[in-house]
């Protein structure tokens, strides 16, 4: 039972004390949370005894279990018992006891060696444990931290699982996280400790920050009281948050930090300050949506996958509500008010998703913080101080900022889901803002025919309102006032022609009238006088009751009518319903059900007459339109059972006799029609409450034994289904009524008035259940009816299958029938299957199994139908598993589409309730029997197990089925099963049919979601299992030639590989937890039944688990031996041999060396002819070292005591960064060790990380060489395994055959480095030194000089592998080594080619991660030496210089020096002609200055500086900045010497800065803004206007810089740098730098928008510029820059003001002079160009304006429109730019135009008409 399974139930407080008092006599304890739903069942008296009964038995046994160290089966069963037991009473245990629970379950999942799926499954009920944080206190409870912190460590960041060593489940890191975020109950010093921890991996050049942030983020604690603030968030919150405002490039770890910020706010409102960060928290927020701004915009791909989770951004923006300052509110306004156009139905792209999602989440975000606020009982937790709670205006205006987005989002191209549930939350907290417009939306759609999905999103989003609606309340009390309009409206979607429009009307019919009593109480206006206006409205309008609902009953009969099956399908074989019509059928029945049970006595008559006349005066077939008819009757028995049979029963049974009367009817084949229409009413109008029935017993018996002999199968069918339900209706509990109000619906008095129930939410406490609990006549009639009908069935089968009476097919399959319906209408008062109860059944099935299979095993319907028993027999406990399963889920569905989540606590209406009482009970009945395996299951199962493996695929498949499903139920019963199949199998055995073959395969793969028998995770199963399929391949039955069995064993070995988990072979348990045990056994209340275990049995426990561990591991050596047996078997085809080598693969482990038979065969499989079986072998031999690799001796120092520390001082603790105590880490070529001496006494540190941060508490560092492991072992020295190994690779045929291999080319162009070999190399290097060099180094001088890319690749790997394998050799042999190296990297790098420098690059990086740079000093000198000499030509130096930036890249911080020298080496050589090298240039700039980060606390770094390069590189650029022509590209592409200009080499140099910059927008941390600044002027010259890809390389690089830097986040203090240089910019003669400057600042204000919005001079700057530019000289400018006007005012970063309109006015009234009449020859017009660039401008700017509102009519527009359509007769440009508003006005406004006319006067629209009509062409 897994954990998503187990539902979480709030509990409303319990109002009575009296009623806690009592219970906690009866129970002796204060229960912590009972699951309230228990209260209300009819045999609730019983339940506290009982459930103490199971408690006491779960505290024993689990403590016994734990004392005898029976970790399974013992704990696991008792703790899967208790995680039962919390299903079923909720948590109803003591607080005692709960604390030592969570403390048990805490010790058994930290420890260490246990089973991973052992830990999972304790990790899951913990979660359960701890999941109500309000149970328990700090007070209560402490957990350590640091074992979670282990078990994180050990399974997310594992040594051993890349090597195949470890098999963890895909689950498992899900898992942990939620343990962790449960368990947070850490003790108050645990953040200091944390910090101390995980401060020293925060290298952000390191993988280890991402490392450190998330365990920032799941375990810093953040709940502590107000009073220990200072010894928990206050620690980090400055530290980490001025890192986060100083990221500027999105790194990874950033959302970790984002999660941990929300969180830490959410959990502390008002005790932070976040106002200094709002405008920023929102500028990222705003950049994490990536919404698309301006037209050709590159996006970097890290903003796409690094983007914020929107779960955190919603939980961050709810907890900064409110407080004193309402700065969030501002800003959160500002962003909805930026983004409301990308909600608007037109625009779609893949960022809208994340919109809906915020959109969604929102809302609900802060209903459940004002829930917590006002409504929820005070917790532990701290309280939201005075300060700080939401006011009534700040919810207003948070409703009013989402308001408009929601309203526009419902019509989206993703549905209308996301705003119906965003509404229904908004509508929650004001509904009279938010239902007044949906309703404006909803009354046109409703009559418009041509726009169905109008309807669909506007009804679903009605729905989702409808409480908030009808309850109305002091804020809306109109709501109510809607119904019946909306109801009566909506009738007519009741159309057979379009299903969704169907089923939504039928959803929205239903959730209306399931709110409100269908009363008529038209005459309470006149008997009282107390009523309010709008109760008098509603009064009136209720006599509109009845009418609504015959028309709705006219509009099903419609329905039912248009959609009568066919003739034409009568004839063919199609008998069931299709799909859509089941569905109708569906929301028919419900619909019309709520209906009924909600209408008031007097109409409920007039609707059942209209039923009952319309089902008796037809007659229907018995498929589709029958079902939807006698469901419609059942509707009307089940509301008012008594006056509904009156009518029906003697009805049909009168038409039933009659046409029977005569012998031959009951020998048709093909009944008669009405017969087959009144047997279908009769056996659904049955389905009421039992004691109804019994008045008509006579008449059921007597029908019953005419029809169920009926020859017709149709006719029989029907009359077991009417016995199956009276049956079931007279043996079950279950509720009568589900009304809105208990007791029924009333007729209004004096004192009631049923308006008043209208969106009233049920009492739980006065739920006031009418439960039918059938009475001893009941179960006398059950028991009767058996005796009568079941008694002679089974006689007449025993007989059969005796052979005493021979009986045909059709009579066997009937009485099957019979015997089936009675078992499930009577199952629940049948006696369980103990071992002998109804033992005539079983036997019965039995034979009847046996007989059928041997005679006649191709009767399949009798069968199928014997499979279906059995699965009654197994299941059936009164309602089956997947029924209530899916209910559950329905109910769920329901539940969160209509809960009231502000008030909380359990406010559903009453029919809701009740279902989730009932589903209570049947949770009972199917949980609380237990699943015991007995005798009995063991038969049936067995004769599952037949069928499964029959001859008849379909018979097999349902068997299996249903097999599958009972081994998940009776979970002992797999090891039973499994010899039973694995028979089959067996090559032996010659009497196997190969369906019996194929069979047992199905059974051992299971079912999808089933359990795979082939996989069990017990040893005793895989010893047997695994040998067993691979020696199947020998079975007579196997043939490869049948591609189903090849694809059954594929699919067999891949699930196996899927799903394996490494089997534990150690169940020690720890004292601690024995400890923690053995208080539970002492606690009381309950006592714990099974008590304590004596000191004897405890030592028996613990041999008996010493045994256990030594048997796995017997278990575990015996299943390799046979995995190897079968291998080495020659008749196995090769198919089953690479199936047992995949298996042989799992059994590496790292806590148990592999038998050196395993290795000795792995070894030899390095040169298997197979590629496959190669590979597998390489991983294995990988992993095989890693169990032989001796262990390293390591001692503990504190830092400071180091040598090279010791001169430095502590104070640098606070600043990371280059400084000097970690200055003897970085490479420094005057102090290498280039001496023995020297090597000894050096500290070498491997890990980047270290020392960057700052120092570690303790540093692990490996011990001097006299004390490590002795170096060079003699072979007498080895074990065995490693013998194998030396043996193998000292041959020298051995080596040559097994590197011939490696270099064969696999693929072309598809051979990559692989870390797969590299790690065996490794391995080999690690283990025995340089033992194997002398074989291999010819090897490798022969394969270095062969440049094919195989080759290349499998040198690379070794010299790779030898690198990193040498890290502990002596300085003697590390000499050599790099003597024999050095001249080899020489020769390889001379070879490169296009196909291999990858490899070589991702050789060289792999050899210098994670080591010391001081200890690869040789390597680094020798790649330093020839860089860009030109040699081999340009793709030479390009490659030199990809391998080399591989190696300084991993050594991040530690080689300033190497650094240093390269920058001094590239810098003469920018000028570089070929493109390829410019391009790897710019990436070795990037990374060069990667390390001159901006981040708080870090010091200057030592390595080369931005600012310092680009000064230099400025000063180069000289020629080109001072010029003002236009620079265009050189065309020479040969590197002449001599005689080139400065220009032509500036431009040279321009385009490697280009490649710098683009390559470092999307890598480093921060960007280097005031650099760039110098250099944006000389881009904006060169990047091109349109878009268009002709340009040359430069050309389009500028435009790809600029585009990338206008997106980068800016400092508030950078933005006055930046306008500054626009401002400079946009005053320079070329017109395409001005252009740019605009198309620049779009994408910069948006990307930075709220940090703009909160520096009033920058806004006023932004303006002052677009404004100028408007009135630029050149056409395009101007035109752009009203694009960017209209862009900024409409994401409200410009307001349209009185100044700026009238500023616009006044520039479009400039006079133009007259024009001169033409005298001939003169062509020149006289208008003077800066009157009519001004005018141009006044135009453009009144055109911004309107464009700006795209979706609506603001106030100024019509005055606006009028204003410009005055222009329409300009000059050129203008005419243009006023006809091109005027359309796009058109074209945006179309959509809504009637609504949008209202805020025109009439003159206005005969001017807009006569504009936006085209002229007629004939006028």
């Amino acid at each position: 039972m897994t954990i998503s399974n187990i539902i979480e139930v709030e509990e409303p407080q319990l109002g009575d004390c009296d009623m806690k008092k009592e219970g906690t006599e009866l129970l002796g304890f204060v229960p912590q949370k009972e699951i309230v739903y228990n209260e209300l069942l009819p045999y609730k008296d019983k339940l506290d005894e009982e459930s103490n009964e199971i408690l006491a038995e779960i505290k024993g046994n689990l403590g016994r279990a734990v004392q005898l160290r029976e970790i399974w089966p013992g704990v696991l069963f008792w703790t899967r018992k208790l995680s039962t037991y919390m299903r079923l009473y909720g948590r109803k245990f003591s607080k005692e006891d709960h604390v030592l629970f969570v403390k048990l379950l805490y010790e058994l999942v930290t420890i260490p060696k246990l089973e991973i799926s052992m830990m999972q499954s304790f990790a899951r009920l913990l979660i359960t444990l701890l999941k109500k944080k309000e149970l328990l206190s700090r007070e209560d409870l402490e957990l350590p931290w640091r074992p979670l912190y282990e078990l994180l460590d050990r399974i997310l960041y594992s040594k051993t699982e890349h090597l195949g060593l470890n098999w963890f489940p895909s689950s498992v890191e899900a898992v942990l996280k939620a343990l962790i975020k449960n368990c947070r109950y850490f003790p108050e010093s645990a953040t200091q400790e944390m910090l101390d921890e995980w401060r020293p991996l925060m290298c952000p050049f390191n993988l280890t920050m991402q490392k450190a942030m998330g365990y920032f983020e799941l375990f810093l604690p953040t709940t502590l009281p107000p009073e220990l603030h200072d010894k928990g968030f206050k620690l980090w919150f400055d530290e980490l948050i001025s890192l986060w405002v100083s990221v500027q490039n999105l790194p990874s770890w950033e959302v970790s930090l984002v999660s941990l910020f929300a969180r830490l706010a959410n959990d502390n409102i008002g005790y932070i300050d976040w106002d200094p960060y709002i405008p920023k928290i929102f500028t990222r927020i705003l950049r994490s949506l990536n919404l698309p701004v301006g037209s050709s915009q590159m996006l970097v791909s890290r903003y796409l996958t690094n983007a914020y989770d929107i779960s955190h951004v919603v939980i961050w923006i709810s907890a900064l509500l409110g407080g004193p300052s309402k700065q969030t509110q501002t800003q959160l306004s500002g962003l909805f008010n930026s983004i409301t156009s990308f909600f608007h139905p037109s625009n779609h792209g893949r960022w809208l998703m994340k919109l809906m999602k915020l959109l969604q989440r929102l809302p609900a975000s802060v209903v459940k913080r004002l829930h917590r606020e006002r409504y929820r009982t005070p917790t532990w937790l701290t309280p939201v101080p005075e300060s700080h709670l939401l006011s009534e205006q700040d919810i207003t205006d948070f409703v009013e900022s989402m308001k408009q987005p929601v309203l526009l989002a419902m019509f989206s191209k993703t549905g209308s889901l996301d705003a119906a549930q965003a509404l229904q939350n908004l509508a929650l907290l004001r509904p009279e803002l938010v239902i007044p417009p949906l309703l404006e939306k909803t009354y046109p759609a409703m009559e418009t025919l041509t726009e169905p999905h109008q309807l669909t999103a506007t009804l679903s989003c009605m729905i989702s309102v409808a409480q908030s609606l009808l309850a109305g309340g002091q804020r809306f009390p109109e709501g109510p006032t809607h119904m019946l309009p909306l109801l009566m409206r909506a009738l007519p979607g009741v159309d057979p022609n379009d299903f969704s429009k169907c089923m939504i009307t039928f959803q929205f019919l239903a959730t209306f009238v399931t709110f409100v009593p269908l009363v008529d109480c038209s005459a309470a206006v006149q008997t009282r006088n107390d009523l309010t206006q709008v109760e008098k409205q509603l009064c009136s309008a209720s006599a509109e009751f009845e009418y609504f609902v015959l028309q709705f009953i006219d509009r099903c009969f419609a329905l039912i009518e248009m959609s009568t099956l066919e003739q034409t399908r009568e004839e063919m074989e199609t008998e069931k319903m299709t799909n859509l019509e089941s569905l109708v059928e569906l929301g028919l029945s419900s619909t019309f059900c709520t209906i009924l049970i909600q209408c008031s006595m007097e109409i409920f008559q007039v609707a059942l007459e209209k039923v009952f006349n319309f089902a008796t005066t037809n007659i229907f077939e018995t498929h589709v339109a029958g079902r939807m008819v006698a469901d419609m009757c059942r509707a009307a028995t089940k509301c008012h059972p008594a006056e509904a049979l009156k009518l029906f029963l003697p009805h049909c049974c009168n038409v039933i006799l009659q046409i029977s009367d005569n012998e031959e009817v009951l020998n048709e084949e093909e009944l008669d029609k009405e017969l087959m229409w009144n047997l279908q009413l009769f056996s659904e109008v049955t389905r009421v409450g039992g004691d109804q029935l019994l008045v008509y017993r006579s008449q059921l018996v007597q029908i019953l034994q005419l029809t169920l002999h009926l020859k017709c199968k149709q006719g029989y069918n029907l009359a077991c289904k009417l016995l199956y339900h009276i049956l079931r209706s007279m043996s079950i509990i279950y509720p009568r009524e589900y009304c809105s109000v208990p007791g029924g619906v009333q007729q209004h008095s004096d004192t009631y008035l049923p308006i008043k129930d209208w969106g009233q939410p049920g009492d739980l406490f006065n739920l006031d259940i009418q439960w039918h609990v059938p009475s001893t006549e009941e179960k006398e009639f059950v028991f009767y009816l058996l005796d009568l009908l079941l008694k002679p069935e089974l006689q007449r089968l025993q007989e059969y299958t005796q052979g005493e009476q021979d009986i045909s097919r059709d009579e066997v399959l009937q009485s099957l029938s019979i015997v089936q319906n009675c078992l499930l209408g009577a199952g629940s008062l049948l006696p369980p299957l103990q071992g002998e109860p109804v033992p005539e059944i079983l036997t019965l099935m039995f034979i009847c199994t046996d007989h059928i299979l041997e005679h006649s095993e191709d009767d399949i319907k009798s069968l199928f139908s014997i499979i279906k028993i059995i699965n009654d027999l197994l299941h059936f406990k009164g309602s089956h598993k997947h029924e209530f399963d899916s209910r559950w889920r329905s109910f769920s569905l329901v539940k969160n589409s209509m809960e009231n989540k502000l008030h909380g606590s359990k406010q559903h209406i009453r029919a809701l309730l009740i279902d989730r009482v009932v589903l209570q009970h049947e949770l009972r009945n199917l949980t609380k029997e237990g699943c015991c395996y007995r005798s009995v299951h063991q038969d049936l199962i067995n004769d599952l197990l037949r069928l499964s493996t029959s001859h008849y695929s379909q018979v097999r498949s349902k068997a299996q089925n249903v097999l599958f499903t009972a081994l998940g139920t009776y979970s002992l019963c797999c090891r039973d099963v499994y010899p039973a199949v694995l028979e089959y199998l067996d090559p032996d055995r010659t009497d196997v049919t190969q369906q019996q073959f194929k069979g047992a395969l199905y059974c051992l793969l299971g079912n999808r979601s089933g359990i795979c028998l082939a996989n069990l995770q017990y040893w005793d199963c895989i010893t047997l299992t695994w040998p067993a399929i691979i020696r199947s391949g020998m079975s007579p039955c196997m043939s490869l030639e049948k591609p189903s069995v090849v694809r059954l064993f594929d699919d067999l070995a891949d699930k196996i590989h899927r799903q394996y988990e490494t089997i534990g072979v150690d169940f020690s348990i720890p004292e601690s937890c024995v400890d923690v045990a053995l208080k539970m056994m002492k606690s009381s209340n309950p006592e714990p039944t099974p008590c304590a275990a004596s000191e004897q049995e405890e030592l028996e426990g613990r041999k008996r688990q010493e045994q256990k561990n030594k048997d796995s591991v017997q278990k575990y050596e015996k299943l390799v031996a046979d995995l190897l047996d079968c291998l080495h078997d020659r008749n196995l085809p090769w198919k089953f041999k690479q199936i047992a080598v995949g298996f042989l693969s799992l059994m590496l482990r790292d806590d148990h060396p592999l038998p050196s038979s395993a290795v000795f065969f792995f070894i030899e499989s390095l040169n298997h002819d197979s590629l496959l079986v190669r590979n597998v072998a390489i991983s294995a031999v990988s992993g095989i070292l890693k169990q032989l690799k001796r262990p390293h001796k390591k001692v503990a120092v504190n830092p400071y005591d180091l040598p090279e520390l010791k001169t430095s001082l502590q104070s640098y603790s606070l600043l990371t960064g280059d400084r000097p105590d970690n200055q003897w880490l970085q490479y420094d070529s005057s102090r290498l060790p280039r001496s023995q001496q020297d090597w000894d006494e050096c500290c070498f540190i491997e890990k980047t990380h270290w020392g960057y941060s700052t120092w570690p508490r303790t540093l692990m560092l490996y011990a001097p060489p006299d004390e490590q492991p002795k170096q060079g072992k003699t072979r007498q020295e080895m074990n065995e395994s490693e013998q194998i190994i030396y043996d193998h690779f000292s041959d020298q045929q051995f080596i040559d055959q097994f590197i011939h291999y490696l270099s064969l080319e696999d693929r072309k162009g598809r051979d990559l480095f692989s870390p797969r070999r590299f790690c065996l190399f490794k391995g080999l290097f690690r283990n025995f030194d340089d033992a194997f060099l002398p074989l291999l180094k010819p090897h490798m001088e022969r394969l270095v000089a062969d440049s094919h890319e195989s080759t290349q690749c499998c040198v690379a790997e070794i010299i790779s592998g030898l690198i990193r394998g040498s890290k502990h050799w002596s300085y003697s042999k590390v000499e050599k080594l790099w003597a024999l190296l050095c001249p080899l990297l020489r020769k390889a790098l001379s070879n490169i080619t296009i196909e291999t420098y990858a490899d070589w690059g991702t050789c060289i990086a792999t050899a210098c991660e994670s080591r010391d740079p001081r200890k690869l000093h040789w390597l680094f000198e020798m790649l330093m030496e020839s860089l860009v000499t030109g040699e081999g030509g340009s793709f030479m130096d390009a490659c030199r210089l990809y391998v080399l930036q591989g190696g300084l890249a991993q050594q991040e911080w530690r080689v300033p020096e190497l650094l240093h020298r390269l920058l001094q080496y590239l810098e003469p050589k920018l000028t570089q002609v070929y493109k390829n090298v410019r391009e790897r240039m710019g990436s070795v700039l990037t990374y060069i200055f990667m390390i001159d980060v901006n981040l708080p606390h870090t010091q200057p770094t030592m390595s080369p500086r931005i600012a310092e390069f680009t000064e230099r590189v400025l000063a180069r650029l000289k020629p080109l900045t001072e010029g003002e022509e236009e620079i265009q590209n050189h065309v020479l592409e040969e590197n002449t010497v001599g005689d080139q200009d400065e220009r032509t080499q500036a431009i040279k140099l321009l385009k490697t800065v280009l490649k710098w910059l683009m390559t470092s927008a999307g890598r480093s941390f921060s960007s280097a803004v005031p650099e760039q600044l110098r250099l944006l002027p000389l881009l904006f010259k060169i990047a091109p206007v349109e878009n268009d890809d002709s340009y040359d390389e430069m050309k389009r690089d500028a435009k790809t810089c600029l585009s990338l830097m206008s997106q980068g986040l800016l400092y508030s203090e950078q933005i006055p740098q930046v306008l500054s240089a626009l401002e400079e910019i946009s005053r320079i003669s070329s017109w395409h730098a001005r252009y740019n400057v605009l198309t620049y600042l779009q994408v910069m204000v948006f990307y930075n928008l709220f940090t703009f919005l909160s520096d009033a001079k920058a806004v006023s700057d932004v303006r002052a510029l677009v404004l100028r530019l408007l009135e630029d000289e050149q056409l395009e400018v101007r035109e752009m820059a009203a694009t960017t006007l209209s862009g900024f005012l409409q994401c409200n970063f410009l307001s349209i003001d009185e100044p700026l309109q009238a500023h616009f006015e006044a520039l479009s009234k400039t006079r133009l002079a007259k024009r001169k009449r033409r005298e001939l020859g003169s062509v020149v017009d006289m208008i003077s160009s800066a009157d009519l660039v001004r005018r141009h401008a006044g135009v453009l700017g009144l055109s911004a304006c309107i464009l700006s509102s795209p979706y609506d009519v603001p106030t100024w527009m019509p005055q606006i429109l009028i204003d410009l359509s005055a222009h329409l007769n300009d000059t050129q440009p203008i005419e243009m730019t006023v006809k091109k508003t005027l359309s796009d006005f058109r074209r945006t406004h179309h959509d809504n135009w009637q609504e949008h006319k209202q805020k025109f006067t009439d003159d206005q629209l005969l001017v807009l008409t006569d504009l936006l009509v085209s002229p007629c062409y004939y006028a």
